[in-house]
């Protein structure tokens, strides 16, 4: 009997179903850095676009920088979708702040390339 009762609550402790990992409450990025990054993006294409209208070889880093804001956009909104989940949005919190150093960085190379 007793070895019954403990294969009774072995299968019942070994048939819990998994609970379903919790997803994102808060924000993992806060909006005014969001903001800044969407400032930076933004600046970063109209000065590369401005100078591209005078110097043929940023034409190419013109068009590529247009999807950069785009980039940010998608990720926030992917990573603060309701129901997504805390490891999801920690990669895309990461994602955009990789774009938002791209646009920074870019930004501080266009004088080194004549574009002021």
């Amino acid at each position: 009997m007793t070895r019954i009762l403990i294969a009774i609550v072995l299968t019942a402790a070994c048939s819990k179903a998994e609970e379903p990992a919790p997803t994102q409450t808060q924000p993992i990025i806060p909006e005014t850095e969001i903001k800044r990054g969407r400032d930076a993006c933004a600046a970063y294409v109209a000065t590369v676009c401005k100078c591209a209208a005078t110097m043929p070889g940023l034409v190419e880093e013109c068009r590529l920088a247009r999807s950069l804001p785009e980039a940010l956009e998608v990720d926030h909104s992917v990573g603060t979708a309701p129901g997504v989940e805390q490891k999801d949005a920690v990669s895309l919190a990461v994602a955009i702040r990789k774009t938002i150093k791209q646009c920074i960085e870019r930004t501080a190379k266009l004088p080194t390339q004549g574009c002021r």
